[in-house]
């Protein structure tokens, strides 16, 4: 089944459950933006709809409704999905507006959630970027899903590893936060210099190298 089909049934699938507002703002909601974050993004990314909801309602802080842009329910996790435009998100904002969603954020992160906001430029321009970010996220909840340009979840650890902690990583850093032995360590930070995502840094006599930095552009290449 090709996209337009398998969105097709997508839509149809939920519209056909729904009624009242609920079914309203499906039709009304899920327009340009949405689409496209489904062409570019999701589809190439799962090649499916399953357990992806699209205009999901939650309530906020107030017990008011809220339309999210999409939500991920499975056993393991619940993700708000928001395509976010620079106009209604930022330029156009008001303060009260703007102290409103990040209240519900943080409301939404106390039931459960974790919220996910996507740019729609970088969907419509640089989706290879929003797939690389959400297979980052995906990884960490979904064990069926596989990286799409790695070869292991161990390497995108290791990649969120030295983001967290802002520095160089030493081969014990990986050893300890993935339990693995030095050889295999070593192995696999080796395959991510060869990829160009770290770059080997020596000691000070310049003999061995003893830690492995995070490319700045490493984010662009995966």
């Amino acid at each position: 089944m090709n996209f337009e089909a398998a969105h097709a049934a997508f839509i149809q699938h939920h519209l056909h459950k729904r009624t009242g507002e609920r079914r309203g703002r499906l039709e009304r909601g899920h327009r340009e933006a949405e689409k496209l974050f489904c062409s570019n993004v999701w589809w190439p990314l799962q090649g499916d709809f399953n357990n992806l909801h699209p205009e999901f309602e939650v309530l906020d802080w107030r017990g008011l409704s809220y339309f999210c842009d999409f939500a991920l329910i499975t056993s393991h996790v619940k993700l708000i999905l928001e395509i976010k435009g620079f106009g209604p998100h930022v330029r156009d904002m008001d303060r009260q507006k703007y102290c409103h969603e990040l209240n519900r954020e943080t409301f939404l992160s106390a039931m459960g959630f974790q919220v996910i906001s996507v740019a729609y430029d970088d969907v419509a321009h640089r989706p290879e970027l929003c797939k690389t970010l959400l297979q980052m996220v995906f990884s960490r909840y979904l064990p069926q899903s596989s990286p799409t340009s790695m070869k292991s979840v161990a390497e995108l650890e290791i990649i969120r590893l030295a983001c967290m902690l802002a520095r160089p990583l030493r081969p014990i850093d990986v050893e300890t936060h993935l339990c693995i032995n030095h050889r295999t360590a070593i192995r696999i930070l080796h395959s991510l210099c060869t990829k160009g995502l770290f770059s080997p840094v020596a000691g000070a006599e310049g003999k061995h190298v003893v830690r492995y930095e995070l490319h700045p552009n490493a984010m662009k290449r995966l």
